[in-house]
């Protein structure tokens, strides 16, 4: 694993093992760990050397001097078998076991295994106040919403190129059938092997919409196939899977700056122009709902939107101090 790189390296791992990582931590430590197999394999060898190591805190009593020289010996001799420990009198708390922990981790696994993991390390990256577009390992893109991340590997190793997302990001995905591509989303995953969609996570509800190609879906063991045209709302709290038909092209307003309406029942485009002109626009009459819309807004004032659609269902707009009225 990359010394260079601040995201992972051996001290989180052991710290991630003992149980003292934050949130974030945490989350870059599993994520580099389920990336394959190879990483599993060289964390459950950090796991062994600790519970070995705990072991025989349990029945000797070392010195940390003691502990220290034999810990030398075996990172300059390169051997991994278990030395003999003499009994000494107690030292108190073993402050030596983390450094082992850390340390020997190069002796034990070895060189080739250090040089193996070098380039895993994963690599966080974060939209601000505008979009951001980032170009992953394999080829693949995401342009990552305003205040949205994206945790990945340096590089895809293992059976799946696997990421993990925050917020909302529009995905194209190159095409590897050998290798899905695998975006974790709190509890929700969503499966490709190469196509494009959009990802929107808000408050334990996950939104998937399909561009171009098949997206499978999964939440608490439930699976479902999205096609073009074609959404799915996962919900965490109820584990409840709602596959709809997408109407327009609404979603990707933080990319093109278009409000694609192609039979959108209004509701939908009222919610969309609530979020990007952060306004509060209510629908009086639930009837009114419902009604279709095929049109494109693009660098229209929310007024100017609001007469086209006054005009299209002939409806009135009402203003009641910061609340706009639809009725």
């Amino acid at each position: 694993m990359s010394k260079k790189d601040n995201h992972i390296n051996d001290d989180l791992l052991v710290k991630y093992l003992l149980g003292e990582t934050d949130a974030t931590e945490s989350r870059e430590a599993e994520l580099w760990i389920n990336a394959g197999d190879a990483n599993k394999k060289y964390y459950e060898g950090i796991k062994l050397i600790w519970q070995e190591s705990e072991r025989i805190a349990a029945t000797n009593d070392p010195d940390e001097d003691g502990a220290w020289h034999r810990l030398q010996k075996r990172i300059n001799t390169g051997k991994t078998d278990e030395l003999p420990v003499r009994n000494v009198k107690p030292a108190g708390k073993f402050i030596w076991l983390k450094i082992a922990a850390s340390v020997i981790l190069i002796s034990t696994i070895g060189y080739f295994a250090y040089n193996q993991f070098w380039s895993t390390s994963s690599v966080s990256k974060s939209a601000g106040q505008e979009t951001l577009t980032q170009s992953l390992p394999d080829g693949s893109s995401v342009t990552l919403n305003s205040g949205s991340e994206i945790i990945y590997p340096a590089h895809f190793r293992g059976e799946q190129r696997l990421v993990q997302l925050k917020g909302e990001g529009f995905f194209k995905i190159t095409p590897d059938k050998t290798k899905p591509f695998i975006i974790k989303v709190n509890a929700v995953t969503v499966s490709v092997v190469g196509t494009s969609f959009n990802v929107k996570n808000v408050k334990g509800k996950t939104e998937v919409i399909v561009a171009t190609g098949i997206v499978k879906v999964n939440l608490h063991g439930r699976e479902v196939l999205l096609r073009p045209g074609e959404k799915v709302t996962a919900d965490e709290n109820s584990a409840s899977l709602l596959v709809q038909k997408n109407k327009g092209s609404l979603y990707n307003y933080y990319i093109t700056k278009e409000l694609v309406c192609d039979a959108t029942p209004l509701s939908e485009l009222v919610d969309k122009l609530n979020q990007v002109y952060n306004s509060n626009i209510s629908i009086a009459e639930p009837k009114l709902r419902s009604l279709p819309i095929t049109t494109t807004f693009k660098g229209q004032s929310l007024q100017q939107i609001l007469n086209v659609i006054a005009q299209t269902f002939k409806i009135k707009v009402e203003t009641r101090g910061g609340q706009i009225l639809l009725k």
